[in-house]
């Protein structure tokens, strides 16, 4: 049927499905325990929503739908491709992923602490952070007392490592 036929009315417009943590081309989707853990929370939780979808307007339905499928199908992707590495099977005296890292900028200040995680795991709100972040790699593989450097475009931070633990 030719397209000049069909009500204007009767085309839908296909939801944007928003994209999950990026995950450079090639790199493995590492995770902690925890993080496979929250996957699978969140796989659970999708399904809820979309058992439980409760939409009268049929065309709502169809595109709250599509969306929840949409993204349930992105989570089911990473979750595949999710590889678990155990922090305590880490090499405990220098930073790895799953470690928490304390350190200080420019010798001075105070400490902060972070752990390297998973794209999806990381949030900076809870001072996790993500494998493939600048400030992970210039970390990964040093030791409590060394020094690593952050390239911020122009400007270089030295990071001085006050302590590597690999805590739950």
């Amino acid at each position: 049927m030719s397209r000049g036929f069909v009500k204007e009315d009767d085309q839908e417009e296909a939801p944007i499905i928003p994209p999950r943590a990026a995950l450079p081309e090639g790199a493995i989707n590492y995770v902690t325990p925890y993080g496979l853990q929250q996957l699978h929370k969140e796989r659970d939780e999708l399904e809820g929503k979309i058992a439980s979808l409760d939409e009268d307007d049929e065309r709502e339905r169809r595109r709250a739908m599509a969306l929840l499928n949409g993204n349930l199908n992105l989570l089911l992707e990473r979750i595949h491709a999710a590889r678990v590495l155990e922090p305590e099977n880490q090499n405990h005296t220098e930073i790895r992923f799953g470690a928490w890292v304390t350190y200080t900028v420019n010798t001075g200040g105070k400490p902060i602490k972070i752990q390297i995680v998973g794209v999806d795991e990381a949030d900076v709100k809870k001072n996790k952070i993500a494998f493939t972040a600048p400030i992970a790699i210039a970390l990964t593989g040093k030791k409590a007392g060394d020094e690593a450097v952050l390239n911020l475009g122009k400007e270089k931070r030295n990071l001085h490592i006050e302590a590597v633990a690999y805590e739950k």
